[in-house]
C-alpha cells in the first residue's frame, strides 16, 4: 500500500513540477513577484498531494515569530525536499541559498535564478565562492524578502544530529539581522533519497528569533542547540 501511494505521489509530484516549469516560462520575462507567486502555488500543490496520497497532516507552529522583526533571515533544519517548498507558503518570497547544481537544471534552475536564489559550491574554496557573502548582503539590502539557509548543508536523516556549517554564523555576523530558527520532522514522512513516503504528521516549528550581537561561536552553538532540542520534542 505504501509503495502504491508513493508511486502515485511521485508521479504527480514530478509531473506537476515539470508542467509548472513549462507554464512558468513566460514569467521569466516579468517581475520576480510573479515567479514567487507561482512557486507558492506549486508548494501548496505539493502539500495537497501529501495529504491526498500519503495521508499526511501538515502543521506550522510559531509563525508569529516571522512578524517580530521587519527584516530577518531564516535558518532551517533540512531533512527532505519538502521544506524547500513548504517554507514558501509561510515565508514571504524567501531568497534561497542553494547548491550550484540545482541552478543548472533547465527551466527549474532558470526559475530559481529569477527569484534571486544564490548558488554556492559546497565544501570547497572556489572563485565562485569568493564573493558569496557580498552577494548575500547585496540581495538582502535591495530586497524586503528574507534570506533562507539550511545550516546543516544538506538533507540529513531525521535521527542524525550533525554539526551545523560555520557559514551560517558568518552570514549572521555579516547581515547583523535577527535569525528565525526552524525545526521540523519532515524526514519521518519524506526520508532522504527514499522512493517511499509515509503517513503521519509533519510539524514545522518557527522558534523565537536570535537577535544580532552574539559572537559567531555563541550564535552557532545556540542555533544548533535550540533547533535540535525542538526536533527532539517533535520526535
Amino acid at each position: 500500500m505504501i509503495f502504491l501511494r508513493s508511486l502515485f505521489f511521485n508521479f504527480f509530484l514530478f509531473g506537476g513540477i515539470a508542467v509548472a516549469c513549462i507554464i512558468a516560462f513566460p514569467l521569466l520575462f516579468l517581475k520576480d513577484k510573479h515567479m514567487i507567486c507561482a512557486g507558492r502555488i506549486l508548494s501548496r500543490y505539493i502539500g495537497f498531494l501529501l495529504k491526498i496520497f500519503i495521508d499526511v497532516k501538515i502543521d506550522f507552529k510559531g509563525t508569529e515569530n516571522l512578524n517580530k522583526f521587519e527584516k530577518y533571515f531564516v535558518a532551517s533544519a533540512h531533512q527532505s525536499m519538502f521544506e524547500t517548498f513548504a517554507l514558501q507558503t509561510v515565508i514571504s518570497g524567501p531568497i534561497f541559498i542553494l547548491k550550484k547544481g540545482l541552478m543548472k537544471i533547465p527551466f527549474f534552475g532558470w526559475c530559481l535564478k529569477k527569484i534571486g536564489a544564490i548558488a554556492i559550491v559546497r565544501d570547497t574554496a572556489t572563485k565562485e565562492n569568493l564573493n558569496f557573502f557580498d552577494k548575500i548582503i547585496e540581495q538582502t539590502n535591495k530586497s524586503k524578502r528574507p534570506l533562507l539557509i539550511f545550516p546543516q548543508g544538506t538533507r540529513v536523516p531525521y535521527k542524525e544530529r550533525p554539526d551545523f556549517k560555520k557559514g551560517v554564523a558568518r552570514i549572521y555576523e555579516a547581515l547583523k539581522l535577527p535569525c528565525v530558527p526552524v525545526a521540523l520532522n519532515t524526514g519521518k514522512v519524506w526520508p532522504k533519497n527514499s522512493f517511499n513516503k509515509y503517513p503521519g504528521k509533519i510539524t514545522i516549528s518557527f522558534l523565537s528569533p536570535i537577535e544580532p550581537g552574539l559572537s559567531k561561536e555563541d550564535f552557532l552553538k545556540k542555533l544548533q542547540n535550540i533547533i535540535y532540542k525542538e526536533i527532539d520534542f517533535l520526535d
